[in-house]
C-alpha cells in the first residue's frame, strides 16, 4: 500500500520536513524507504532497505539540501525486496531528471513493456514503478507534465504518484482514485515580515502526515488529476482523464491511520461506527469485548457501545514489532504473532470474550491469537470482524494477488471458524460498512469482497503483472486464465 509524501517549501530543509511526513506514513510500508530532493538545478536521491528512521536518519538528511522533495516507504506487491526496487525511482529524461514514488499497482504491465524501447532489458528494477518512470523519461516532450498527459492514458490500474523534477513536485491520482492522495498547505511564517518564508505545499497519502509536518489539509487530489506544485506559486490543476472515484474501502477499514480523514470521514469514527453496526448484526452473550491491538480497537469500542458490554484491553501489543500482514513471507508472519501480542491473563481468564478485529486474510494469525487467549484461560472466544470476508485477490496495491491465499475464497464462514478455533465467527456485511460510512457503494472499490473490479484484471501468477489475454487481445477471467497461466509459466 506504500506511503508517499512531497513538499515544496522555502529554504533548503525540504528533505527534513518530507522525512517527517513520510515517517508518519510508516504503517503503510516497512520494507524500504527513500527520498529525492531538488535544489532547483539538480536532483539528489538516497534510498535503502529498512525502516524510515534507519534510512533517513541524521547522517543522511543534512547532505540533502533543497526546497523540493518527495519520499516513499515501500510495501511490496510486485518485485522482490531488494535495493533496486526501493523508491523513489530515478531516470534521466529528455532535458530533465525525474523521480517517482508510487502507491498502487498497474495491471497492464505487459502492454506497457511493449511500448518501451529495449523492453525489460532497460529496467534495473522489477517493479511497475520502474517501468512507468522509464516510459515518462523516454517521452520526447521536454516537460514532465506534458509527458504525463501523453503517457498516463495508456496506463491502467492503481497509481497515486509523487513526482519530482528539477523545478516542481507533481501529484497524480489515477482516474478511479483507488489509492488516496491529499493536497496540503504550509502557511506563511507570521514572524517573517520580509516574506522569505512564504509558505509551501504538500502532497501526502494521508491527511494525518500533512498535519504532522506542520501543514493544513486543503483537499483530496481528484481522480484523473495532475497537481503541479512550484515554489512561490499556487497549485496548478491539470486533468488527464475523466475521474470516477472508487477508493479502496480497505483504506478506511484498516490501512489508514485512525486520525486521518478520507472522503470527509475520520477513520477512527468510521471504524467505531462499523463496530456499532457489527454489534447490531451479530449479537452474542459474553462477558467482555476486547480488540485485537491496535487496529481492532475502534471497532471494538463501537461493538461494546452497541452491545452494552464492558470494553477491556485483553492483549498487549509490542510497539516495536512490525505488522505481521506486511511481513513478506508466511514464515515471518507466523513467527511474528507471539512476539507482537501477549494476552493479559487477569483480564481474559474465566471470561467469555468477544474479540473484535478488522479483517481475516489468511487466517493463520487469527488462529494463533485464539490459541493464545484460550491458553490464558478464556472460556469462550467469539470472533467479530468489522469487514466482510475477503473472497477475491486485489490487483490494485494489496499483497493478496493469489486467490488461494485468502481463506474466505476456499472456506465457508463455519469452516473458517473451525480453522481458527473460535466458538463463533461473524463478519460485518457490505451494507453494514456502507451504513457506518454513510456513503454510497459507488464511491468505493469493494472488489476484494464482491469481485467487482472497476478496471478489468486477469489472473496473475508470480506477482509479475503481465496481463494475460485471449487470442483477440481481450483480458481473460480468472478461471480462463488459470489454463493460460500454466502455458506462460516459463515467460
Amino acid at each position: 500500500m506504500c506511503g508517499i509524501f512531497g513538499a515544496v517549501m522555502p529554504g533548503t530543509d525540504a528533505a527534513a520536513v518530507t522525512a517527517l511526513g513520510v515517517f508518519s506514513l510508516q504503517h503503510r510500508g516497512q520494507e524500504s524507504a527513500g527520498i529525492a530532493v531538488s535544489d532547483g538545478e539538480q536532483l539528489m536521491l538516497y534510498k535503502d532497505l529498512g525502516l524510515i528512521a534507519q534510512v533517513l536518519d541524521e547522517r543522511r538528511l543534512p547532505s540533502l539540501r533543497g526546497s523540493l522533495a518527495i519520499a516513499h516507504c515501500r510495501y511490496s506487491t510486485t518485485g522482490s525486496t531488494i535495493w533496486e526496487n526501493a523508491q523513489p525511482t530515478f531516470r534521466l529524461g529528455h532535458g530533465r531528471s525525474i523521480a517517482i514514488g508510487h502507491n498502487g499497482n498497474l495491471v497492464n504491465t505487459r502492454e506497457l513493456l511493449s511500448h518501451l524501447e529495449g523492453g525489460k532489458s532497460r529496467l534495473a528494477a522489477t517493479t511497475d514503478t520502474e517501468l512507468l518512470t522509464a516510459l515518462l523519461a523516454d517521452d520526447p516532450s521536454g516537460d514532465t507534465v506534458e509527458a504525463l498527459i501523453r503517457v498516463l492514458p495508456t496506463v491502467r490500474g492503481a497509481y497515486s504518484l509523487a513526482i519530482l523534477d528539477e523545478k516542481r513536485v507533481i501529484g497524480v491520482r489515477d482516474p478511479f482514485g483507488f489509492r488516496p492522495l491529499v493536497l496540503g498547505r504550509l502557511e506563511p511564517d507570521v514572524d517573517d515580515p520580509e516574506g522569505k518564508h512564504s509558505g509551501g505545499w504538500f502532497i501526502s497519502s494521508e491527511s494525518a502526515a500533512i498535519e504532522v509536518a506542520g501543514g493544513t489539509v486543503v483537499r483530496d487530489v481528484e481522480p484523473g488529476e495532475i497537481v503541479v506544485l512550484e515554489q512561490g506559486k499556487q497549485p496548478v490543476s491539470v486533468r488527464f482523464a475523466e475521474g470516477h472515484e472508487q477508493l479502496c474501502v480497505f483504506e478506511l477499514i484498516y490501512f489508514g491511520r485512525p486520525d486521518s480523514y478520507m472522503l470527509g470521514r475520520n477513520l477512527y469514527e468510521s471504524r467505531r461506527r462499523m463496530g456499532v453496526a457489527l454489534a447490531a448484526e451479530a449479537p452474542i452473550d459474553a462477558d467482555i469485548v476486547m480488540p485485537v491491538p491496535d487496529t481492532g480497537a475502534p471497532a471494538a469500542a463501537g461493538f461494546a457501545e452497541g452491545s452494552g458490554l464492558p470494553y477491556r484491553e485483553g492483549m498487549v501489543r509490542n510497539r516495536y514489532s512490525g505488522r505481521t500482514f506486511i511481513q513478506p513471507s508466511q514464515a515471518l508472519r507466523s513467527r511474528g504473532v507471539t512476539v507482537k501480542l501477549s494476552p493479559l491473563r487477569e483480564v481474559v481468564a474465566g471470561k467469555r470474550l468477544i474479540v473484535v478485529d478488522d479483517s481475516i486474510v489468511r487466517g493463520t494469525t487469527t488462529r494463533q491469537i485464539v490459541a493464545l487467549l484460550r491458553k490464558a484461560g478464556a472460556t469462550a472466544v467469539h470472533l467479530r470482524i468489522s469487514s466482510p470476508p475477503i473472497h477475491h485477490p486485489c490487483f490494485y496495491g494489496i499483497d493478496t494477488q493469489i486467490e488461494t491465499e485468502l481463506i474466505a475464497s476456499t472456506h465457508s464462514v463455519d469452516e473458517i471458524r473451525e480453522f481458527v478455533g473460535a466458538d463463533s465467527l461473524s463478519f460485518l456485511s457490505i451494507g453494514g460498512v456502507l451504513q457506518a460510512l454513510d456513503l454510497p457503494y459507488d464511491r468505493f472499490c469493494f472488489a476484494c469482497f464482491d469481485g467487482r473490479y472497476p478496471v478489468p484484471v486477469p489472473y496473475d501468477t508470480a506477482r509479475h503483472k503481465f496481463v494475460l489475454e485471449d487470442a483477440d487481445g481481450e483480458p481473460v477471467s480468472q478461471g480462463e486464465a488459470r489454463g493460460l497461466a500454466a502455458a506462460h509459466q516459463d515467460e
